[in-house]
């Protein structure tokens, strides 16, 4: 009874020891921030403009990247349909 119990309080152990965050970008936020830690990376997409994001990097070891995966911002597609241009 010790051992399989011992199992499963080891197999819990090892799955909660290494949590993965699931997406990096955040795809509501046109830029993101590429932070340079001790030994790691990670970035944090909360910015909307380029200059926002250049404000919160100064003085740190990170730097401004546009977000690819940025959903928003798309422009309505003209009409291009003859029956409505007026012609001369």
């Amino acid at each position: 009874m010790r051992v399989p119990a011992l199992m499963i309080f080891a197999i819990g152990m090892v799955l909660a020891a290494a949590p993965a965050r699931a997406q990096t970008y955040d795809p509501h936020y046109p830029v993101c921030m590429h932070v340079f830690s001790l030994g790691t990376s990670y970035y944090d997409c909360t910015y909307a403009t380029l200059s926002q994001c250049a404000a919160s990097a100064s003085g740190r070891s990170a730097q401004c990247d546009v977000n690819p995966y940025y959903a928003g911002g798309r422009d309505a597609v003209a009409r291009n349909d003859r029956r409505y241009r007026r012609v001369y």
